[in-house]
């Protein structure tokens, strides 16, 4: 039997900071459980030897660069279901989700079918050789076969988080990686009655993982909304659009890390390492500001959904405030915690072009959290066309700004992370403009509230 969508009102209209903190806490922890098992996974990789540890880390990098384009079906899903669970459209909800967990399938059968013959060609493509070129060969036919649960799985939790139910995705991140780094103990090494398969061990605990993963999440919103055949094909259309957009988005995104990349190993190899560094710490912190804009995406898709623009701009404002404390925290903790970063991460010779970038990279922490902030306040509207418009806009100036140093010694890494600010200020400065006072046609300031 399905549970009603709405049965009183939000909680966020009597306590809306105390909500946004609670529905933002397990979206954290979910997502910073996958970048942990990761680290334990890749430790048991390097216990084998240096070609199965560069074979994992060939195979893993094909792999991600494909799936970020099929992003688009998690954060459509948690739009679109967010925006109906706001109507109170409990068969147009069942509707969205049935229709995403059956595009989530074709699509990972599709990239069976496309990595499976070109694993080898792909490897080399990454610069895998000989024996590297083997086991990552090894390695991506077998992960593959858990495609189609990852997209499931992703599937699943934005559907759970556009109805706000946060916590399940939790919990079920947390099985799935718990499993996983057991099944990795027992796969690789070859605990009991399982033999060794190193590499293949790695990759078959990943594909058993996240099948299960996509068991659960199937099970849970079966239960939750209940699924159903009822819908058109052609319904599938808006979701493949949006996927344009976003595909387009994000590989802009990539372009501007890619270039900044290469400008910093243009520098020296020096820089090139503390680039590594601070890049590595920024994503991190980066999953903190995420939380924040996932939660406001589903609640500005709710009251969006009610046609409530009023409560919509205050979901984003409260959303605001506590992503610019975290982003201030994070930016703080950086500045203080860089001697530890040193001791563990910088080699000494790059300490003079760490120091400096590490210090722009903390001080733009709050632009971070705003950038993010924002891009899921419009994400929550479904507005994919301005955060593309944006993205182009301001890679464009971060791209032109590091392309005027000349990557030149005397400009230095500094300059690259002030570029990098400055791609984060005019992301951040838009989105912010979009939601007031409301430029261009703007979806917060179009309907009645």
């Amino acid at each position: 039997m399905n549970q009603p969508i709405l049965s009183q009102p939000h909680p966020f209209q009597t306590r809306p900071d105390r909500t946004l903190v609670a529905l933002s806490v397990p979206v954290m922890l979910s997502f910073t459980a996958e970048p942990v098992t990761a680290l334990v996974d890749t430790a048991f990789i390097a216990s084998l030897g240096v070609a199965p540890l560069a074979a994992v880390g060939v195979g893993a990098t094909a792999l991600s660069s494909l799936l970020w384009v099929f992003n688009f079906l998690g954060v459509s899903t948690q739009t679109e279901v967010a925006q109906a669970f706001g109507k109170q459209k409990t068969g147009e909800t069942k509707k969205i989700i049935s229709l995403a967990f059956l595009l989530a399938g074709f699509f990972g059968l599709a990239l069976i079918l496309l990595i499976w013959p070109s694993a080898a060609w792909v490897a080399e493509l990454l610069g895998g050789q000989g024996t590297v070129q083997d086991l990552a060969s090894i390695y991506m036919r077998i992960r593959i076969f858990g495609i189609p649960g990852l997209l499931i799985m992703s599937v699943s939790f934005g559907a759970m988080r556009g109805i706000q139910d946060m916590r399940t995705p939790l919990w079920i991140a947390l099985a799935i990686n718990l499993l996983n780094l057991v099944l990795d103990w027992v796969l690789i090494f070859g605990i009991g009655p399982f033999p060794a398969m190193g590499v293949a061990g790695s990759a078959l605990a990943s594909t058993i993982s996240q099948s299960a993963g996509a068991i659960a999440g199937l099970t849970v919103m079966a239960s939750r909304t209940g699924l159903t055949r009822q819908f058109l094909l052609s319904d599938a259309l808006g979701l493949i659009r949006v996927g344009g957009d976003l595909f387009l988005r994000t590989g802009v995104l990539n372009i501007f890390l890619l270039y900044t990349t290469r400008a910093a190993n243009q520098i020296g190899a020096d820089a090139g390492a503390a680039h590594q560094v601070i890049r590595q710490v920024y994503i991190f912190t980066a999953l903190a500001m995420d939380a924040f804009a996932s939660t406001v995406q589903s609640l500005v898709g709710y009251y969006y959904g009610q046609n409530a623009l009023s409560w919509a701009r205050k979901a984003a404002w409260v959303g605001v405030r506590w992503s610019l404390a975290t982003g201030a925290g994070l930016g703080l903790l950086m500045w203080l915690g860089h001697g530890l970063v040193i001791d563990w991460l910088v080699p000494a010779s790059s300490l003079s072009a760490f120091l400096p970038a590490w210090a722009i990279s903390a001080a733009s922490q709050p632009l971070n959290s705003l950038a993010f902030l924002t891009d899921g306040a419009h994400m929550g509207t479904g507005d994919y066309h301005f955060l593309r418009n944006a993205m182009i806009a301001a890679t464009l100036l971060g791209v032109g700004a590091v392309w005027l140093s000349g990557s030149s010694p005397r400009a230095g890494l500094s300059w690259i992370w002030v570029s990098t600010a400055l791609w984060v200020l005019v992301r951040a400065g838009f989105g912010l403009l979009r939601i007031w006072p409301g430029i261009g046609k703007s979806d917060f300031q179009n309907q009645q509230s």
